[in-house]
């Protein structure tokens, strides 16, 4: 697009406030907050943005200047082939995370879990490649699942995804072919590093569980072979310095086929496990 006339201003303040990509920052905002003026019917163009969209992009870059990611700013974000709803009760759907649905469409599934939905971008990313498939999707917090279940409803599988407030498998019952997590992964001594966009924007819970960063696969691995149907994955999202540590904690409870995969970067991003005959799995009772 040709720069509109007031651009140039809000260029400047965001690079001055050191915000990574200022120009595809600006565009984003730009088109968020013209879209916004259109729809107040006073006239415009792109040249001569009208008093609406003004307002409404000095307000955005003074967000952004702030730090605010631009998701939460604009409150979506396109994640695999879908707009998800994003507020700051919800981790910003991120493109490495693409990863574990790739990985989990390379096979058949009838029933997924989904440990720590947040925005439920993945689970509904997932039950909208596959009509026949039905899923349970579980958070902490009932901000997020509130998320969850307004993109559910806008990207049309809310009939077939039950939504569970539940501390990992605390409040889940049954069992699934499929059971994925991008739990939280930050060690506490990396969280002052991370950038202000995260560190200061996005829910502490979803980014780490405290001390070394592993908790949160520690309880998956114990928890998953009771909810897993035998010969069932479990796909769990890592930072790319842990596939040796994640790995050696599914192989400590006994599952099968434990291999790291990469992103598109080539970084190591999920770690694959497969329910075995050697995996500890409780005796199942009835339901009565």
């Amino acid at each position: 697009m040709s720069d509109p006339a007031p651009l140039p201003r809000f260029l400047t303040r965001l690079a001055a406030a050191g915000v990574p990509d200022p120009g595809g920052d600006l565009r984003r905002l730009f088109d968020w907050a013209y879209a916004a003026g259109q729809a107040e019917g006073t006239a415009q163009d792109r040249d001569a943005p009208n008093a609406a969209t003004l307002a409404r992009l000095e307000a955005a870059v003074a967000a952004r200047v702030a730090r605010q990611p631009v998701s939460q700013i604009i409150g979506r974000r396109a994640f695999w082939r879908h707009d998800f709803l994003v507020t700051g009760d919800v981790l910003d759907p991120r493109p490495e995370t693409e990863a574990l649905v790739e990985l989990a469409l390379a096979e058949p599934f009838q029933r997924l879990l989904d440990l720590g939905t947040g925005s439920g971008a993945i689970a509904i990313s997932l039950l909208a490649e596959r009509p026949g498939a039905t899923g349970t999707a579980c958070d902490l917090s009932g901000a997020a699942l509130d998320v969850a279940r307004r993109n559910a409803a806008a990207i049309g599988v809310a009939d077939r995804l039950a939504l569970r407030q539940s501390d990992w498998f605390a409040e889940i019952s049954g069992e699934f072919d499929l059971i994925l997590s991008n739990p939280p992964y930050i060690a506490a001594d990396e969280m002052p590093d991370l950038a202000p966009e995260v560190r200061d924007w996005e829910p502490h819970m979803a980014l780490t569980p405290g001390g070394d960063g592993l908790a949160a696969y520690r309880q998956i691995a114990s928890g998953a072979a009771a909810h897993l149907r035998q010969g069932g994955r479990v796909l769990v999202e890592i930072g790319p310095t842990q596939a040796a540590a994640v790995i050696a904690i599914f192989r400590a409870e006994g599952f099968d086929q434990v291999t790291s995969h990469p992103d598109l970067d080539r970084r190591d991003r999920v770690v694959a496990a497969r329910l075995g005959g050697n995996a500890r799995k409780p005796p199942q009772f009835p339901e009565y």
